[in-house]
């Protein structure tokens, strides 16, 4: 029998994820290509035949989403599925478009289709967009679970940069582990938080072989999503953030309206720092969507280390990158901090921005006036810092939810702004819990 030809679009993670659950052994399909998008350098890699299994002697190439055309024309391509997330659904139908063109079908993959069945309960957390404080809800959740005596292992989104094979399954208990793994600030941003609070994480690219090791030693399962993506895990309790600072996006963004319409529990976070006819509106249209969930109102609560170290000061503002990013936020939680502490300015690092920290700012003009963390590799880390380093500013306000003086060098004192999530209507969250539990 012929093999039906298939290009996987992605961004390194659920691309992986969908070829792992539809893909491989099976063989009536032959995956010729991933294509790579959103994370800068990560095409020009192969999926090794160790993750790839039996069909793939050689692997599955990665390549630059730019040349699918290409791609499709010269293997004879049937299917290309498109697996990534975060964008408008107009950007879905646009690539459909072109596709279609081309000669070959369009899909996207079944959210249930691709969620792996665990033998331990799973609440997962996700979101409409990225930046809508699923992090500090994750954080939130452990909390109320630790509490409850339950041992918890946070299972988080992929971020496989480096080295896939050696990342295959990955397990974070301590800080020596970041540094073992060679992880980049967006995976730091991640994990951390996790350890600080006594959590073990795993991460990686085989998400079958992530679930069975962390079943061996948690009594729940917590999915920690990333971007708006849906859950890798069949979940017991589904938690769906909603973002009133982008109302609207809950009905035009791929995939998070499917999470809306998937989920039990909608939290419309970041109350305390958006317009009432916004909340509303999120409101509203959550209820259109799922009249079946519950839905509550929560703020996204920040603090400041040392407020007097930002009053009346020139401050930078660094933040979390994906936020700015493919997130498309034009401010985050330091930012706010900034302007609560009193800073005298707010200043512009554009001009003192080198290199890929150049590019990101010229890429997402959106970010203008505060600084993206970006840090996907060792010499973008470097960037970051000397950008840093050549603004002219009293403070660096750090946003972000690590420490980074962790990993770089700065000239400037650091401000470390917390955020963490505050219910509006205490103990619906932990309620939920309990009762998908079968507390």
């Amino acid at each position: 029998m012929e093999r039906t030809k298939v290009v996987i679009m992605g961004a390194a993670g659920r691309d992986f994820h969908n070829f792992n659950c539809l893909f491989r052994d099976n063989e009536a399909y032959e995956v010729v290509a991933f294509t790579a998008t959103q994370i800068p350098d990560i095409e020009g890699r192969t999926y090794p035949a160790v993750l790839a299994g039996s069909l793939y002697p050689d692997g599955i190439p990665i390549r630059p989403e730019s040349e699918l055309e290409q791609i499709i024309r010269d293997n004879a391509v049937d299917e290309v599925w498109f697996s990534y997330s975060d964008v408008p659904h107009t950007y879905v139908m646009d690539k459909a478009s072109h596709v279609i063109a081309w000669g070959a079908h369009f899909g996207v993959c079944s959210a249930d289709k691709t969620m792996l069945r665990s033998s331990k309960p799973v609440i997962a957390i996700t979101a409409v967009r990225t930046g809508v404080g699923k992090s500090q809800t994750t954080r939130y959740v452990s909390r109320i679970l630790k509490a409850l005596g339950k041992k918890v292992v946070a299972i988080r989104h992929p971020m496989p940069y480096g080295d896939l094979a050696k990342q295959a399954c990955q397990r974070f208990e301590t800080y020596e582990d970041l540094d073992r793994h060679q992880c980049t600030i967006e995976e730091r941003e991640e994990y951390e938080p996790h350890i600080d609070n006594g959590f073990i994480v795993y991460a990686g690219v085989d998400y079958e072989q992530i679930l069975r090791e962390a079943e061996k030693e948690a009594d729940v399962i917590l999915w920690d999503g990333g971007n708006n993506d849906t859950p890798f895990y069949k979940p017991d309790l589904h938690i769906t953030l909603v973002d009133p600072h982008r109302a609207g996006n809950e009905l035009t963004y791929y995939p998070g309206e499917t999470n809306v319409l998937m989920a039990d529990l909608l939290i419309v976070n970041k109350v305390d720092t958006a317009k009432a006819e916004d909340v509303e509106l999120v409101t509203a249209n959550s209820r259109k969507l799922n009249p079946n969930a519950t839905i509550i109102k929560c703020a996204s609560k920040i603090t400041v280390d040392d407020p007097e170290m930002i009053r009346g000061k020139r401050a930078l503002v660094v933040e979390d990158g994906p936020t700015l990013t493919h997130g498309g936020m034009t401010y985050g939680a330091g930012w706010f901090a900034a302007k609560n502490a009193g800073a005298a300015e707010i200043v512009d690092a554009r001009p003192y921005a080198v290199g890929s920290i150049k590019a990101t700012y010229e890429k997402y003009p959106n970010a203008a006036h505060i600084l993206p963390a970006m840090g996907y590799g060792e010499h973008q880390v470097k960037e970051l810092e000397e950008t840093i380093n050549a603004t002219p500013a009293d403070v660096v306000v750090e946003g972000t939810p690590i420490d980074l003086s962790r990993i770089i060098t700065v000239n400037k004192p650091l401000a470390n702004v917390r955020y963490e999530l505050e219910e509006k209507e205490p103990g619906v969250i932990e309620a939920m819990i309990r009762k998908a539990l079968g507390n």
